[in-house]
């Protein structure tokens, strides 16, 4: 199966603006893409794992990738698929976190000897001069048509900045940059940015004509894989710091049964005939499959040991065993009042829930264990003593849990 063919069996591919010389130039090698990632963070998280994953794939295929940090753009906010203004950052944290990007991307992409390249669309678009702006690329826009696009529409209810307003054209400009740049002949991006994409192959062709190829795919699902970086305690980082792999794994492992083949298909590299034999599979077969799942992503980022690792734990975990790898909560001195902290201060430092009221729900539902030891009483109490040392084993349902001790 040749990639393009393979992309779409995967079910990455949702639109292409010309399917046939596209799928030509990704199974002869010779597109260089780009995918663009927003500097809001120091580190990835698993929302950006299918970009990551199919530039590895691509790569493979002896494409080559280029990854896009919008430092430029990122300091005036991307309204896509957003119903608010993103917060704008300094240079500094913006550099801060391009290195911190590069660092975990050269996990999934190689970027020796000229095989990928990650540029920073600030190092056009701040020299860029207003006037000269408007006079080169403005012309090439018609608000009209701007307004219609599904990212203008979801803002203007609350009101859309003018500032957010230039976010499509400096996203179209990013590409006409890196096409007379680095001859970037492919983009690719989620549903949610289809508008802007297409805004960039538009202006490509009108500046430079007809026949400069251009070409625009988006990706299946990619605005709900940016919903995947997300759960009730927070993100799913790539940062083993941020997320130990142990909760990464776990995290993995826990998902839905009806997404679990499609993030087999989409995420790891599996042979795509060995993931079709899973179709069938139910009950106790699907665990097993989210057990592959959690092992192969967990391996991809952190390394084969961490993995081993965390599914060692994760087995002795649901067995009644004491985990060695769980993650672990410290609680500090102030949390204590006369050597003792209460249940819900717990739940609440630990994580497990966001707020002392959520962990009252917790316990008063019956969903809250100590040392496999139902809490129905949310006047609990337990001792710095006992917190010492190994600390105690805090669930919350059937799969989340931490250990809890005294730094």
């Amino acid at each position: 199966m040749k990639i393009y063919e393979e992309l779409k069996a995967r079910g990455l591919i949702a639109q292409v603006t010309n399917e046939e010389e596209i799928s030509k130039m990704v199974n002869e090698g010779k597109a260089i893409f780009y995918i663009g990632f927003d500097p809001t963070a120091d580190s990835l998280h698993v929302g950006h794992f299918m970009a990551l994953c199919l530039m590895k794939r691509l790569q493979e295929a002896g494409n080559k990738p280029i990854a896009l940090i919008g430092g430029g753009t990122g300091m005036v906010g991307d309204p896509s698929g957003r119903s608010d203004m993103r917060q704008m950052m300094t240079e500094e944290i913006i550099q801060h976190n391009c290195d911190c990007f590069k660092e975990q991307m050269s996990r999934f992409i190689d970027f020796s000897e000229g095989k990928a390249l990650m540029v920073n669309n600030a190092d056009w678009l701040l020299e860029l001069n207003y006037i000269d702006f408007l006079r080169e690329v403005g012309p090439h826009f018609s608000v009209n048509r701007m307004l219609t696009a599904e990212c203008y529409k979801q803002r203007m209810e609350k009101g859309l900045s003018f500032l957010e307003f230039n976010y499509m054209i400096m996203q179209s400009y990013d590409f006409y940059e890196l096409f007379k740049r680095y001859g970037c002949n492919m983009q690719f991006g989620g549903d949610d940015q289809w508008s802007n994409m297409l805004g960039g192959t538009e202006l490509i062709r009108r500046k430079l004509g007809k026949d400069a190829h251009a070409m625009t795919i988006t990706l299946l699902l990619n605005s709900e894989g940016k919903k995947m970086g997300k759960t009730q305690s927070g993100a799913v980082w790539l940062d083993p710091e941020k997320t130990s792999p142990f909760d990464f794994y776990q995290y993995w492992r826990n998902i839905g049964d009806a997404d679990v083949l499609k993030c087999l298909r989409m995420l790891t590299f599996l042979p795509v005939e060995q993931i079709d034999e899973m179709d069938q599979w139910e009950g106790s077969q699907l665990n097993q499959a989210k057990e592959i799942l959690a092992y192969e992503l967990t391996n991809l980022v952190h390394g084969e040991e961490e993995a081993e690792k965390a599914q060692k734990s994760a087995r002795e975990l649901f067995a009644g065993g004491n985990a060695e790898n769980m993650p672990t909560c410290e609680l500090e001195e102030e949390d204590f009042s006369e050597g003792n902290v209460d249940i819900l201060t717990i739940l609440q430092k630990s994580g497990l829930a966001s707020t002392r009221s959520e962990a009252r729900r917790n316990v008063e539902q019956g969903g809250v264990t100590v040392e496999g030891e139902a809490v129905s009483d949310i006047k609990a109490v337990f001792t710095k003593e006992q917190l010492s040392g190994q600390g105690l084993v805090v669930k919350r349902g059937k799969k989340k849990f931490v250990r809890v001790t005294v730094k």
